[in-house]
């Protein structure tokens, strides 16, 4: 039995019971404890169970990392996307664009366009295009603040986006699954997400090679309503390769 199948049986078990031990699956999988021991380390480096005294159990939900720290994660990987999210604009165009590391970053380079409408529920974003003197029609949606993400959000918000049709949608999940959809780890984010699909024409989803085939708390955005994925050069091929046979345009 290859280790990728040996794996899955150990999550299976895992999702059935909440916990396993190595002797049991060591003998219903008819391997040694030692090749047991090998996987669930593997298992554990992944992120997907918790090793504990002579088993394993499914890992404890953690928060959400602070918005200032999660901006310096992934910072290269996160300016390639920026710059090839840019590409895609032409000018005439307007767009919305969500809170999050990734689309902070994006502003630095929608500051270097003219002649598009920029909607946004980021303070961050708008900060950064209206410093930059850009050619750009900029408005901020209103709301409450009500995270360290420094953003609005809320009914009020909401109620804004909805009085817009756009021609595109640039959102940054904190998770993407080829089946399920794009996620965001906080309800209220979710919801903004949501509605910015919504009121746009295209829906472009940006985010770093380590959301890939991952999920979160909330579903953002169903996988059938992605028009286009943006990743980063770093994405791995057999990452890429069941979105690859969906209908979503790949930029990689």
């Amino acid at each position: 039995m290859w280790s990728k199948e040996r794996h899955q049986r150990i999550l299976s078990m895992l999702e059935a019971n909440g916990q396993v031990s190595a002797n049991d699956v060591a003998e219903l999988l008819g391997v040694s404890r030692e090749t047991v021991r090998r996987d669930l380390v593997d298992l554990e480096r992944d992120g997907r169970v918790d090793r504990v005294h002579g088993g394993a159990v499914l890992p404890q939900p953690r928060g959400e990392e602070p918005f200032q720290k999660r901006m310096g994660e992934q910072i290269r990987a996160k300016r390639d996307i920026a710059r090839k999210a840019a590409s895609l604009l032409r000018p005439g165009q307007s767009i919305l664009v969500d809170a999050g590391t990734t689309t902070s970053i994006f502003a630095q380079e929608l500051a270097k366009l003219s002649g598009i409408m920029v909607i946004t529920n980021s303070i961050d974003i708008a900060t950064t295009i209206q410093g930059a003197g850009a050619d750009i029609e900029l408005l901020l949606l209103g709301g409450r603040v009500v995270s360290d993400v420094p953003a609005t959000l809320g009914e009020l918000t909401l109620a804004e986006i909805r009085r817009f049709n756009v021609d595109m949608a640039f959102i940054a999940p904190v998770a993407l699954h080829p089946e399920k959809g794009a996620f965001s780890f906080d309800l209220q984010e979710a919801e903004i997400a949501s509605a910015m699909v919504e009121q746009a024409g295209e829906t472009v989803i940006l985010v770093d090679h380590t959301k890939l085939g991952e999920t979160s708390r909330v579903l953002s955005c169903e996988a059938s309503k992605i028009d286009t994925l943006v990743t980063d050069k770093n994405a791995p091929p057999d990452a890429l390769q069941p979105f690859r046979e969906t209908d979503m345009r790949i930029i990689a």
